[in-house]
């Protein structure tokens, strides 16, 4: 199998030299690297090349854009897999060899577990409790698996049909042509959820619990106005397109996404974007994401 892995950056530089040095690291070497750039100015590029690591230098057309050229660099160099991740956090060493292991027959996209680099015994993005349809339980006192002991005791065979996708995973070429690329109107947010959903219906998407990958915790980096105008607009056109409950999930969207914002921003700042002058931010990113309007309208 010829496996191509992928990276997507935007000016973290110094996040993406680790990044792409424990790719060399890997026990299973991929068969080719190659960095998407999203416009970076922050010496990224000097970098690459002093590294010898090749790269796409392109427009900044958001995590969406990035995704979508990966997966054409894929298909351009006729490779079986690609492997995606983003920029800022780093494999494991044994990464790629388990993912590759698990790269069955029918299975679509196998992903790593992406874990806190300062305490690995937890996620960073927490596993949803499934339901029968294979969708996260949107009711219940227990929703979430935050730690990796308690997904290991509901994960017997050591995976679990649900990932979060773009920070090691692996995608198997036939997945790609039955399913298609990422969705580039995304633009942010909701992409990895559009295209898990999509490779769904291809295969089964699995995570790999052997599989490790470390990320920062980003429980409190703050969000810029235009990052939670797209969550709100896309979380709520993915309600509509994948989920059940969707009226329930709906006010939760809005608001876990202005709770996140004020946890993230400051509480005078997320009244600045409720009654200041950007007030009408929310509202057309509720009317647009239930008209179902997914684009770019702004950069973020």
């Amino acid at each position: 199998m010829r496996i191509l892995a992928a990276v997507v950056t935007h000016n973290r530089c110094t996040l993406l030299e680790r990044c792409v040095d424990h790719i060399a690291r890997q026990t299973r070497a991929p068969d080719h690297v190659v960095v998407i750039n999203n416009a970076s100015t922050d010496g990224t590029v000097a970098m690459l090349d002093a590294k010898g690591v090749a790269h796409v230098d392109q427009a900044n057309l958001g995590s969406a854009g990035g995704w979508n050229r990966a997966i054409a660099e894929c298909r351009a160099g006729g490779f079986d897999a690609v492997w995606l991740m983003d920029d800022d956090g780093f494999p494991d060493p044994a990464a790629l060899a388990e993912l590759e292991r698990a790269l069955a027959p029918g299975v679509a996209c196998v992903s790593s577990v992406v874990l806190r680099e300062d305490q690995p015994s937890h996620f960073v993005f927490p596993f949803p409790l499934l339901g029968r349809a294979g969708l996260p339980v949107v009711a219940g006192l227990r929703r979430k698996l935050p730690t990796l002991e308690e997904l290991q005791r509901v994960a017997k065979d050591g995976t679990y049909p649900f990932a979060h996708l773009f920070n090691g995973a692996l995608v198997s070429r036939s997945a790609i042509e039955a399913a298609g690329t990422v969705d580039t109107r995304f633009f942010m947010f909701g992409d990895e959820v559009d295209y898990f959903f999509r490779l769904r219906q291809a295969g089964e998407v699995r995570s790999v619990l052997a599989a490790r990958h470390y990320h920062p915790d980003v429980a409190s980096r703050p969000l810029t106005p235009a990052k939670l105008y797209y969550y709100v607009k896309n979380t709520l056109v993915l309600n509509r397109r994948y989920f059940d409950k969707v009226a329930l999930r709906d006010a939760l969207t809005l608001g876990i996404g202005l709770a996140r914002y004020g946890a993230r921003n400051g509480w005078t700042t997320l009244a600045g974007v409720l009654v200041g002058r950007q007030r009408r931010l929310v509202p057309r990113a509720v009317v647009r994401g239930l008209r179902g309007q997914v684009g770019a309208d702004f950069d973020g």
